[in-house]
């Protein structure tokens, strides 16, 4: 590419062949297909009827399928494209927060998931009402739609860029295509599809990364030249433990504040207790929690590995500054096109891939808005029971309605930068009241309605400040985190050097200015956004319980043991115990004579 310009090379990058387009088409094809075999072709009334039968498929969905839906919904093209972007501009800081995974796998085991299995429910905010009342039902309802349509639009917006870089098809014309399908398949399928569609794509994800791997990594010498180059440029780098809530990454940040960030996502979430409440067992439940931890693992680490193949291949001519890359999110797919662009069909099952992790997302937050909106704004509000063609006729134009606002959304995302931390902290805004007017219900007894609802608003205010705060601070360059360093010397194409791109969420990539080094001013805004949920969760909690004991605390001993993690149910039911053996009469030694 010697003498080539910048725009001779990324036309030479464009590759996409017929072959790789018939692989992309097949894909698409493959989930329609699903969607009209579970809909059409084996549509069966069901244990429960047909609403149980959309929305949870039954009760009576199988361990193995389950588990790959849940790594297939959680890591959505955002973590697919956004990890390795990570990796490559601030190293691998970020992976720690592996320890937060499985420390939320532990504590979602023993206090989350049982409940929500045992009462056997739809909607998990259903089971706001059941313990404090209707206004925290619908509360919590709400605060799910919005988060849910803000997430949405940034699922989408991610492999169409993805498939803008290999292709130079523009987003907006792809974008509508791929979600009319993903709307057909959801839409008529229910869970089921969705399930199926995800087990497909989950298999090309991981076939997708691994091929990128394999042959990127023999591309660039060997595993010891990635490992290697990635060490010398300092993004491999050991944990730390300096505590600093301003840090954006260190353990601290990413285990504490990881652990609670991915319990609202895993552990309280309709998206993903969906699945759990679709296996007929606690057990099976158990096991499925644990195969999604496993492979979400595995699936991080190839992202994170990959991150550094991308720093290995271009460590001597970074794309982003010489703006090869338009988006910092075109790194992944600006690898494979360099690296499997001459193989026919390859470049299409990467892109399939992605579309892949998009897709099973899109479809697992359009089905959980069905079972939202069903279950939390028309049955509590209709004043007799609905008909089975009503509710069939409501879920089903939920996902249509929804899916359409998505696609329009997509314009104002693509206004908004880079992805990864910007869906973290946006999500946090109502991540943090909602995990924490949960774990109020099943770990505080004496926690009234009142109390939550009062916690959970506060908390929603302050966090929505803190994030609108953070972003501007980004954005104007108040708050900024120093990437790690990158090289343009050995490119072999001219380019115009250019400021170095500033994005909102995350921020630039190309060594800022030297500057003589000054401390800002402690702001609460400041704190990195893995903290995020955590301390929405903890002012909701402290607000609650300080109101609910103003306001008149609820008797635990008249509350339902069932509402409770096993550990608060098991101190219930002693209080009662003891309280029955202390209402017993005591009989005197002298009265058996």
């Amino acid at each position: 590419m010697v003498g080539l310009s910048l725009d001779e090379v990324k036309i030479s990058l464009q590759k996409f062949g017929l072959y790789d387009y018939v692989v992309f088409v097949l894909m698409l094809a493959s989930c329609a297909m699903i969607g009209v075999y579970f809909g059409f072709i084996k549509k069966k009334a069901q244990k429960g009827g047909a609403e149980s039968d959309y929305l949870v498929g039954g009760r009576q969905m199988s361990v193995i399928p389950v588990s790959l839906s849940l790594i297939a919904s959680f890591i959505s093209g955002i973590s697919l494209l956004g990890t390795p972007t990570e990796i490559y501009v601030y190293g691998v800081q970020y992976m720690y927060i592996v320890g937060g995974v499985i420390t939320m796998g532990f504590i979602m085991m023993y206090i989350y998931l049982p409940v929500f299995h045992n009462l056997q429910l739809t909607s998990t905010y259903q089971y706001l009402q059941v313990r404090f009342d209707k206004r925290m039902r619908l509360f919590g309802s709400i605060l799910f739609t919005f988060a849910t349509m803000a997430w949405l639009p940034i699922v989408i917006y991610v492999p169409a860029l993805a498939f803008n870089q290999v292709t130079g098809v523009n987003v907006h014309l792809i974008t509508p295509l791929v979600c009319v399908i993903c709307i057909f398949y959801t839409c008529v399928g229910g869970l089921k599809a969705v399930v199926w569609t995800d087990v497909v794509q989950t298999v090309l994800m991981f076939g997708a990364m691994v091929l990128i791997i394999i042959k990127g990594t023999y591309d660039v010498g060997g595993l010891s030249v990635v490992m290697d180059r990635a060490t010398s440029s300092g993004r491999i780098e050991g944990p730390d433990f300096r505590f600093d809530m301003t840090t954006r990454h260190n353990v601290y940040s990413c285990v504490i504040g990881g652990v609670v960030y991915w319990l609202k996502t895993n552990a309280v979430s309709q998206n993903m207790i969906q699945r759990y409440l679709s296996l007929p067992t606690l057990r099976a439940a158990k096991r499925a929690l644990w195969t999604f931890i496993f492979g979400t693992l595995v699936l991080l680490g190839l992202c994170c590995y990959s991150g550094l193949l991308i720093y290995a291949k271009y460590h001597d001519c970074d794309p982003l500054t010489t703006k090869l890359a338009k988006a910092k999110d075109q790194l992944l797919p600006l690898l494979v096109m360099d690296t499997l662009g001459d193989y026919p069909g390859l470049p299409g099952l990467f892109v399939a891939g992605v579309f892949s992790a998009a897709l099973s997302s899109l479809s697992t937050g359009l089905n959980s808005m069905s079972a939202v909106v069903l279950e939390d704004f028309f049955k509590p509000f209709s004043n007799r029971p609905l008909s089975e063609k009503t509710t069939a006729i409501i879920m089903r134009a939920v996902v249509c309605v929804f899916g359409t606002i998505c696609v329009v959304l997509v314009l104002i995302v693509e206004k908004l930068g880079a992805v990864l931390q910007l869906s973290m902290s946006l999500g946090s805004v109502s991540n943090g009241p909602l995990l924490g007017i949960f774990t109020l219900g099943v770990l505080v007894p004496w926690a009234n309605g009142t109390g939550a609802i009062v916690g959970g608003t506060i908390s929603l205010v302050i966090m929505a400040w803190i994030c609108f705060k953070a972003q501007i601070a980004i954005a104007t360059g108040e708050l900024s985190f120093e990437p790690k360093p990158v090289d343009t010397q050995g490119c072999s194409y001219h380019f115009i050097a250019s400021e170095p791109m500033s994005m909102l969420a995350i921020n630039v990539t190309a060594p800022p200015p030297v500057e003589i080094p000054s401390d800002p001013e402690f702001a609460l805004y400041h704190i990195s956004y893995l903290w995020y949920t955590l301390m929405g969760a903890l002012i909701t909690i402290v607000i609650a319980v300080i109101v609910s004991c103003l306001m008149g605390p609820n008797n635990p001993d008249e509350m339902n043991p069932k509402l409770f993690s096993p550990f608060i149910e098991r101190i219930l039911d002693g209080r009662r115990r003891r309280k029955v053996a202390h209402s017993q009469p005591r009989i005197e030694l002298g009265e058996r004579h």
